[in-house]
């Protein structure tokens, strides 16, 4: 993974460009808004010390010091790693409402926000492993 940068300092491609860089699971989540199913994605349970950084664009996003077992079979974070590394939006798709997170720098989909997380934020960032890489300690 890498990061790409314009003048504005976004990562910028077009969907083509997306579809040569991303498996088709990442490409479906990240840029298509897709979910992978609960209990299914490779780091629900995982417990190893790193950094998760954007599938997409290789983004710092979460610490896995605020990862905790939500119980819902996803990645779940009770912050990112800073405030703008993951930025948010309305979402109303499916009948409903919810925030949408997705990664500040390229725009990718990661998953969505709840206001039912531990203190001291309350939030649960609810996020698509595939989305996701993890760079563990040994790596950084």
């Amino acid at each position: 993974m890498y990061l790409s940068f314009t003048m504005e300092g976004k990562d910028v491609r077009s969907d083509k460009e997306w579809k040569e860089v991303l498996t088709r699971e990442q490409y479906r989540a990240l840029r298509k808004h897709g979910t992978e199913r609960a209990f299914t994605g490779k780091y629900w349970n995982t417990k190893t010390p790193g950094t998760y950084v954007c599938a997409g664009c290789g983004a710092p996003l979460f610490e896995s010091v605020v990862k905790y077992d939500s119980g819902t079979g996803w990645p779940s974070f009770s912050q990112p790693i800073s405030d703008q590394a993951v930025e948010t939006d309305s979402d109303r798709s499916l009948g409903m409402a919810r925030i949408e997170a997705h990664c500040a720098n390229c725009g990718g989909h990661l998953g969505h926000v709840f206001p039912d997380g531990p203190e001291p934020t309350g939030v649960r960032y609810c996020i698509n492993s595939v989305s996701l890489e993890l760079r563990s300690e040994e790596q950084e």
